[in-house]
Protein backbone atom coordinates (compact mmCIF):
# COMPACT_ATOMS: atom_id res chain seq x y z
CA UNK A 1 0.00 0.00 0.00
CA UNK A 2 1.24 3.39 -1.19
CA UNK A 3 2.29 6.07 1.80
CA UNK A 4 -0.40 9.57 2.10
CA UNK A 5 1.48 12.14 0.92
CA UNK A 6 2.14 13.65 4.30
CA UNK A 7 5.11 15.61 5.63
CA UNK A 8 5.77 13.25 8.08
CA UNK A 9 9.20 14.95 9.66
CA UNK A 10 6.69 18.22 10.16
CA UNK A 11 3.98 16.42 11.50
CA UNK A 12 2.32 17.89 14.97
CA UNK A 13 0.27 16.57 17.73
CA UNK A 14 -3.48 17.63 15.74
CA UNK A 15 -6.46 15.52 15.02
CA UNK A 16 -5.74 14.57 11.15
CA UNK A 17 -8.72 12.49 9.68
CA UNK A 18 -7.62 9.20 8.28
CA UNK A 19 -9.80 6.39 6.52
CA UNK A 20 -11.57 3.77 8.62
CA UNK A 21 -12.37 3.74 12.46
CA UNK A 22 -14.43 0.89 14.42
CA UNK A 23 -17.70 1.17 15.81
CA UNK A 24 -19.53 -1.10 17.99
CA UNK A 25 -22.44 -0.44 19.98
CA UNK A 26 -24.14 -1.50 23.57
CA UNK A 27 -27.54 -2.20 23.43
CA UNK A 28 -29.85 -4.45 25.20
CA UNK A 29 -27.19 -5.95 27.92
CA UNK A 30 -24.51 -6.71 24.81
CA UNK A 31 -22.37 -5.35 22.36
CA UNK A 32 -22.69 -6.04 18.47
CA UNK A 33 -20.17 -7.20 16.31
CA UNK A 34 -19.17 -3.64 15.48
CA UNK A 35 -18.06 -2.26 11.91
CA UNK A 36 -15.66 -0.36 9.96
CA UNK A 37 -16.48 3.18 8.56
CA UNK A 38 -15.37 5.96 6.56
CA UNK A 39 -17.93 8.11 8.68
CA UNK A 40 -15.48 10.06 11.33
CA UNK A 41 -18.92 11.84 12.17
CA UNK A 42 -20.93 10.75 15.62
CA UNK A 43 -25.08 11.43 15.59
CA UNK A 44 -26.48 10.84 19.18
CA UNK A 45 -29.47 11.51 21.05
CA UNK A 46 -29.63 14.87 22.78
CA UNK A 47 -29.83 13.34 26.59
CA UNK A 48 -26.72 11.09 25.99
CA UNK A 49 -25.67 10.43 28.97
CA UNK A 50 -22.10 11.36 27.83
CA UNK A 51 -23.45 14.78 27.31
CA UNK A 52 -25.09 15.31 30.71
CA UNK A 53 -22.88 13.51 32.98
CA UNK A 54 -19.82 13.01 31.41
CA UNK A 55 -19.74 9.20 31.16
CA UNK A 56 -16.65 8.43 29.00
CA UNK A 57 -13.23 7.10 29.07
CA UNK A 58 -10.70 6.33 26.40
CA UNK A 59 -7.36 5.13 25.72
CA UNK A 60 -3.87 5.92 23.64
CA UNK A 61 -1.43 4.13 21.97
CA UNK A 62 0.65 4.49 19.05
CA UNK A 63 1.51 2.10 15.92
CA UNK A 64 4.95 1.83 14.64
CA UNK A 65 7.05 1.68 11.65
CA UNK A 66 10.06 -0.93 12.79
CA UNK A 67 13.41 -0.31 11.16
CA UNK A 68 12.86 -3.65 9.27
CA UNK A 69 9.39 -2.41 8.09
CA UNK A 70 7.31 -3.90 10.42
CA UNK A 71 4.11 -2.04 11.41
CA UNK A 72 3.51 -2.77 15.45
CA UNK A 73 1.48 -1.77 18.15
CA UNK A 74 3.28 -1.10 21.63
CA UNK A 75 1.75 -3.45 24.53
CA UNK A 76 -2.12 -3.00 23.67
CA UNK A 77 -2.97 -5.79 26.17
CA UNK A 78 -1.86 -2.81 28.88
CA UNK A 79 -4.33 -0.01 27.55
CA UNK A 80 -7.68 -2.99 27.19
CA UNK A 81 -6.56 -3.80 31.23
CA UNK A 82 -6.46 0.03 32.16
CA UNK A 83 -9.75 0.79 29.89
CA UNK A 84 -11.42 -2.07 31.54
CA UNK A 85 -10.84 -0.75 34.91
CA UNK A 86 -11.98 2.70 33.78
CA UNK A 87 -15.11 1.38 32.52
CA UNK A 88 -16.05 -0.30 35.88
CA UNK A 89 -15.15 2.82 37.74
CA UNK A 90 -17.71 4.79 35.09
CA UNK A 91 -20.31 2.04 35.51
CA UNK A 92 -19.76 1.35 31.80
CA UNK A 93 -19.98 -2.04 30.23
CA UNK A 94 -16.01 -3.77 29.00
CA UNK A 95 -15.75 -4.03 25.66
CA UNK A 96 -14.74 -7.85 25.69
CA UNK A 97 -10.20 -8.40 25.30
CA UNK A 98 -10.15 -9.74 22.63
CA UNK A 99 -12.61 -8.24 20.59
CA UNK A 100 -10.32 -4.84 21.92
CA UNK A 101 -7.33 -5.97 20.11
CA UNK A 102 -8.89 -7.71 16.93
CA UNK A 103 -10.32 -3.72 16.62
CA UNK A 104 -7.35 -1.86 17.24
CA UNK A 105 -4.90 -4.44 14.46
CA UNK A 106 -8.29 -3.95 12.20
CA UNK A 107 -8.11 0.03 12.74
CA UNK A 108 -4.37 0.13 12.37
CA UNK A 109 -4.50 -2.27 9.02
CA UNK A 110 -6.89 -0.18 6.88
CA UNK A 111 -5.23 3.15 7.93
CA UNK A 112 -1.76 1.42 7.05
CA UNK A 113 -1.29 3.98 4.90
CA UNK A 114 -1.35 6.78 7.43
CA UNK A 115 1.12 4.83 9.60
CA UNK A 116 4.47 7.11 9.15
CA UNK A 117 7.57 5.49 7.53
CA UNK A 118 10.23 4.66 9.69
CA UNK A 119 13.25 7.28 11.00
CA UNK A 120 10.93 10.34 10.03
CA UNK A 121 9.82 10.56 14.40
CA UNK A 122 6.23 10.64 13.66
CA UNK A 123 4.11 7.61 14.55
CA UNK A 124 0.19 6.57 14.20
CA UNK A 125 -2.06 7.49 17.48
CA UNK A 126 -4.63 5.18 18.18
CA UNK A 127 -7.63 6.71 20.13
CA UNK A 128 -9.78 3.83 21.35
CA UNK A 129 -12.53 5.25 23.61
CA UNK A 130 -15.94 5.10 24.62
CA UNK A 131 -19.61 6.74 26.02
CA UNK A 132 -22.67 6.78 27.07
CA UNK A 133 -24.74 7.19 24.16
CA UNK A 134 -28.84 6.41 25.41
CA UNK A 135 -31.08 9.06 27.17
CA UNK A 136 -30.68 9.81 30.82
CA UNK A 137 -31.50 12.55 32.44
CA UNK A 138 -31.78 11.05 35.97
CA UNK A 139 -27.86 10.81 37.47
CA UNK A 140 -27.41 6.57 37.35
CA UNK A 141 -25.39 4.99 33.99
CA UNK A 142 -26.90 5.12 30.74
CA UNK A 143 -28.21 2.25 29.22
CA UNK A 144 -26.89 2.37 25.93
CA UNK A 145 -23.26 2.91 24.95
CA UNK A 146 -20.73 3.42 21.93
CA UNK A 147 -17.22 1.92 21.48
CA UNK A 148 -15.04 3.35 18.70
CA UNK A 149 -11.64 3.40 17.58
CA UNK A 150 -10.10 5.81 15.42
CA UNK A 151 -6.10 6.62 14.50
CA UNK A 152 -4.32 10.00 13.57
CA UNK A 153 -0.59 10.44 12.26
CA UNK A 154 1.45 12.68 14.61
CA UNK A 155 4.05 14.27 15.31
CA UNK A 156 5.91 15.19 18.87
CA UNK A 157 3.32 16.32 21.71
CA UNK A 158 5.13 19.13 22.67
CA UNK A 159 6.83 21.49 20.19
CA UNK A 160 10.34 20.74 19.35
CA UNK A 161 10.31 17.37 20.29
CA UNK A 162 12.49 16.38 23.40
CA UNK A 163 13.81 20.11 24.33
CA UNK A 164 13.44 20.41 27.71
CA UNK A 165 10.67 22.66 28.86
CA UNK A 166 9.40 24.16 31.73
CA UNK A 167 6.30 23.91 34.22
CA UNK A 168 4.54 25.55 36.92
CA UNK A 169 3.12 24.07 39.81
CA UNK A 170 -0.61 24.21 39.64
CA UNK A 171 -2.86 26.35 42.02
CA UNK A 172 -5.49 24.01 41.12
CA UNK A 173 -6.19 19.91 42.26
CA UNK A 174 -6.05 17.84 38.94
CA UNK A 175 -7.80 14.86 40.89
CA UNK A 176 -9.20 14.39 44.78
CA UNK A 177 -8.17 11.54 46.85
CA UNK A 178 -10.37 8.23 46.28
CA UNK A 179 -11.60 9.98 43.33
CA UNK A 180 -11.08 8.81 39.75
CA UNK A 181 -7.25 9.99 39.19
CA UNK A 182 -6.51 6.63 38.72
CA UNK A 183 -8.66 5.80 35.29
CA UNK A 184 -8.79 7.60 31.92
CA UNK A 185 -11.99 9.52 32.57
CA UNK A 186 -12.95 12.36 30.19
CA UNK A 187 -13.72 14.61 33.35
CA UNK A 188 -10.26 14.18 34.40
CA UNK A 189 -8.97 16.29 31.48
CA UNK A 190 -11.97 18.38 31.44
CA UNK A 191 -10.67 19.60 34.96
CA UNK A 192 -7.30 20.06 33.49
CA UNK A 193 -7.85 22.56 30.98
CA UNK A 194 -8.12 25.59 32.38
CA UNK A 195 -5.01 25.18 34.68
CA UNK A 196 -3.42 23.85 31.28
CA UNK A 197 -4.02 27.26 29.29
CA UNK A 198 -3.52 29.77 32.13
CA UNK A 199 0.06 27.72 32.21
CA UNK A 200 0.27 28.40 28.59
CA UNK A 201 -0.48 32.10 29.25
CA UNK A 202 1.63 32.50 31.50
CA UNK A 203 4.56 31.28 29.70
CA UNK A 204 4.85 27.54 30.55
CA UNK A 205 4.90 24.11 28.84
CA UNK A 206 2.68 22.34 31.44
CA UNK A 207 1.72 22.13 35.13
CA UNK A 208 3.31 20.29 38.24
CA UNK A 209 -0.05 19.09 40.29
CA UNK A 210 0.52 17.87 44.10
CA UNK A 211 -1.93 16.12 46.07
CA UNK A 212 -4.76 17.86 46.79
CA UNK A 213 -4.98 16.32 50.71
CA UNK A 214 -1.98 18.25 51.67
CA UNK A 215 -0.17 19.81 48.84
CA UNK A 216 3.13 18.96 49.69
CA UNK A 217 3.35 15.63 47.12
CA UNK A 218 4.11 15.19 43.67
CA UNK A 219 1.34 13.73 41.35
CA UNK A 220 1.36 14.38 37.69
CA UNK A 221 0.64 16.68 35.18
CA UNK A 222 -2.31 16.93 33.08
CA UNK A 223 -1.36 14.41 30.50
CA UNK A 224 2.03 12.63 32.06
CA UNK A 225 3.59 10.75 34.56
CA UNK A 226 6.87 12.26 36.45
CA UNK A 227 10.26 10.54 36.17
CA UNK A 228 13.02 11.65 38.19
CA UNK A 229 16.67 11.13 38.63
CA UNK A 230 18.42 11.00 41.83
CA UNK A 231 21.85 12.23 41.69
CA UNK A 232 23.19 8.61 42.81
CA UNK A 233 21.74 7.91 39.39
CA UNK A 234 18.40 6.28 41.17
CA UNK A 235 15.43 6.52 38.79
CA UNK A 236 12.47 7.23 41.28
CA UNK A 237 8.65 7.90 39.72
CA UNK A 238 5.65 9.17 42.55
CA UNK A 239 3.41 6.79 44.12
CA UNK A 240 -0.40 7.70 44.31
CA UNK A 241 -3.82 5.72 44.09
CA UNK A 242 -4.62 9.22 42.22
CA UNK A 243 -1.94 9.00 39.64
CA UNK A 244 -2.74 7.32 36.33
CA UNK A 245 -0.75 4.49 35.85
CA UNK A 246 0.77 5.18 32.56
CA UNK A 247 2.01 2.30 30.56
CA UNK A 248 4.84 4.56 28.91
CA UNK A 249 5.79 5.09 32.83
CA UNK A 250 6.08 1.48 33.91
CA UNK A 251 8.03 0.52 30.51
CA UNK A 252 10.28 3.01 31.75
CA UNK A 253 11.30 1.81 34.77
CA UNK A 254 11.20 -1.80 33.47
CA UNK A 255 13.80 -0.48 31.16
CA UNK A 256 16.08 0.88 33.69
CA UNK A 257 16.67 -1.90 35.83
CA UNK A 258 16.62 -4.98 33.36
CA UNK A 259 18.03 -2.89 30.17
CA UNK A 260 20.24 -0.15 32.01
CA UNK A 261 21.28 -1.34 35.41
CA UNK A 262 19.73 0.90 37.21
CA UNK A 263 18.11 1.10 41.02
CA UNK A 264 14.78 2.20 40.77
CA UNK A 265 11.99 3.17 42.88
CA UNK A 266 8.17 3.95 43.17
CA UNK A 267 7.38 6.37 46.31
CA UNK A 268 5.93 8.96 47.33
CA UNK A 269 7.74 11.72 46.32
CA UNK A 270 7.20 15.30 48.50
CA UNK A 271 8.00 18.50 46.80
CA UNK A 272 10.71 19.58 48.91
CA UNK A 273 12.91 17.08 47.88
CA UNK A 274 12.62 17.96 43.51
CA UNK A 275 15.22 20.43 43.92
CA UNK A 276 18.07 17.67 45.27
CA UNK A 277 17.30 15.29 42.39
CA UNK A 278 19.77 15.23 38.42
CA UNK A 279 17.42 15.21 36.20
CA UNK A 280 13.32 15.36 35.87
CA UNK A 281 11.08 14.19 32.93
CA UNK A 282 7.38 13.84 31.94
CA UNK A 283 6.28 10.29 30.54
CA UNK A 284 3.20 9.27 28.56
CA UNK A 285 2.36 7.59 25.42
CA UNK A 286 1.98 10.92 23.40
CA UNK A 287 5.46 12.65 24.26
CA UNK A 288 7.35 9.14 25.31
CA UNK A 289 9.81 11.69 27.97
CA UNK A 290 10.19 15.21 27.20
CA UNK A 291 12.89 16.55 29.84
CA UNK A 292 11.90 18.98 32.49
CA UNK A 293 14.91 21.89 32.71
CA UNK A 294 12.92 24.52 35.23
CA UNK A 295 9.84 24.29 37.82
CA UNK A 296 8.27 27.04 38.72
CA UNK A 297 6.24 27.72 42.33
CA UNK A 298 5.30 31.03 43.21
CA UNK A 299 8.30 32.82 41.30
CA UNK A 300 10.90 30.54 43.10
CA UNK A 301 12.52 28.19 40.01
CA UNK A 302 14.10 24.93 40.77
CA UNK A 303 16.71 24.34 37.52
CA UNK A 304 18.08 20.94 36.99
CA UNK A 305 21.84 20.67 36.57
CA UNK A 306 21.07 17.99 34.20
CA UNK A 307 19.77 18.71 30.75
CA UNK A 308 19.91 22.33 30.86
CA UNK A 309 20.53 22.34 27.10
CA UNK A 310 18.72 19.12 25.52
CA UNK A 311 17.92 15.67 27.86
CA UNK A 312 20.25 14.59 30.69
CA UNK A 313 22.46 11.73 30.20
CA UNK A 314 19.83 9.03 31.47
CA UNK A 315 16.99 10.47 30.77
CA UNK A 316 18.50 10.30 26.86
CA UNK A 317 19.53 6.39 28.19
CA UNK A 318 16.06 5.94 28.82
CA UNK A 319 14.46 7.31 26.04
CA UNK A 320 16.68 5.92 23.57
CA UNK A 321 16.63 2.75 25.01
CA UNK A 322 12.38 2.25 24.94
CA UNK A 323 12.52 4.17 21.32
CA UNK A 324 14.81 1.72 20.34
CA UNK A 325 12.49 -1.10 21.42
CA UNK A 326 9.72 0.52 19.59
CA UNK A 327 11.33 0.77 16.55
CA UNK A 328 12.61 -2.82 16.31
CA UNK A 329 16.38 -1.64 16.74
CA UNK A 330 16.25 -3.09 20.68
CA UNK A 331 14.40 -6.58 21.14
CA UNK A 332 11.42 -6.43 22.90
CA UNK A 333 10.56 -8.34 26.18
CA UNK A 334 8.45 -10.98 25.62
CA UNK A 335 4.75 -10.02 24.89
CA UNK A 336 5.76 -6.03 24.40
CA UNK A 337 5.26 -5.91 20.52
CA UNK A 338 1.90 -6.50 18.58
CA UNK A 339 2.76 -7.15 15.14
CA UNK A 340 -0.02 -6.17 12.94
CA UNK A 341 -0.55 -8.18 9.70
Amino acid sequence: MNKQNIDWANLGFAYMPTGERFVANYKDGKWDDGVMTADANIVMNECAGVLQYAQTCFEGMKAYTTEDGRIVVFRPDLNVQRMEDSCKRLEMPVFPKDKFIDAICRVVKENEDFVPPYGTGATLYIRPYMFGSGPVIGVKPSDEYQFRIFTIPVGPYFKGGAKPITIKVSDFDRAAPHGTGNIKAGLNYAMSLHAIVTAHEEGFDENMYLDAATRTKVEETGGANFLFITKDNKVITPKSNSILPSITRRSLMYVAEHYLGLETEQREVYFDEVKDFAECGLCGTAAVIAPVVKINELGREICFPSGMDEMGPFTKMLYDTLTGIQMGRIEAPEGWIKEIK
